[in-house]
């Protein structure tokens, strides 16, 4: 009862503010379309429940600048002054209204991530795609971009492990004090978050230089 309520709720609310923000999406999207050219959403394949991948929609906030090799540029340099106001305003998020009415997403529930961080996840935080996710979560409310993956992992476990409607709620308001303080919209040292499978990577690396410190 309280899953079907969650999910209508979540269409009802996406459509109502699909409505009401028509004027603000048509302004943000001849903004980006001047100052950053087209296309102006931005098409990425994200992994949802039950590991099933969907194309998430967003406004775009990078250029898509390239080097000799033609390989995108990190995104501190692609990152404009009007693409960090947008990201840390989270009107960029806007248009995943559409993927909520879709019911690929729902408002509260885990960050959607790349399907190739799939391989990376051990099996208590596969446990994250047991729900749909959503546009803020209890990462997002607590820290962001700030926490480390282990952290915001831990986070959408917890989530999954605890859910009712009046944690959503909790999330939901904690969500306009976060957005509000613009808190953790950058990881430290990134201009957005670093990429998960680099950092298991990093971890793995750490612990073998670790053993083989202890073995000598």
């Amino acid at each position: 009862m309280q899953r079907a309520l969650k999910s209508l709720v979540d269409f009802i609310a996406a459509l109502f503010l699909l409505v009401v923000t028509v004027p603000l999406m048509a302004g943000l999207a001849l903004s980006i379309w001047i100052k950053l050219g087209r296309p102006v959403l931005f098409r990425q394949t994200r992994i949802g429940k039950n590991e099933k991948p969907f194309t998430l929609f967003k406004f775009r906030s990078m250029r898509n600048s390239r080097d000799k090799e033609g390989k995108l540029l990190d995104d501190a340099q692609r990152l404009t002054p009007f693409g960090k106001a947008l990201r840390a305003s989270s009107l960029d998020e806007l248009p995943e209204l559409f993927n909520i009415l879709k019911g690929e997403m729902s408002f509260i529930g885990p960050r959607p991530l790349l399907p190739e961080y799939l391989p990376f996840y051990d099996e208590v935080q596969k446990k994250r795609h047991r729900v749909r996710p959503g546009l803020t979560g209890l990462a997002q409310v607590h820290g962001r971009n700030a926490l480390n993956w282990e952290e915001k992992l831990a986070f959408d476990v917890a989530y999954v492990e605890r859910w009712s409607l009046w944690l959503d709620l909790t999330i939901a308001w904690a969500t306009l004090g976060s957005v509000l303080s613009r808190r953790g919209i950058h990881a430290e040292g990134e201009a957005t978050m670093s990429r998960f499978d680099d950092y298991v990577r990093a971890k793995h690396k750490e612990t073998n230089v670790m053993s083989l410190n202890k073995g000598l």
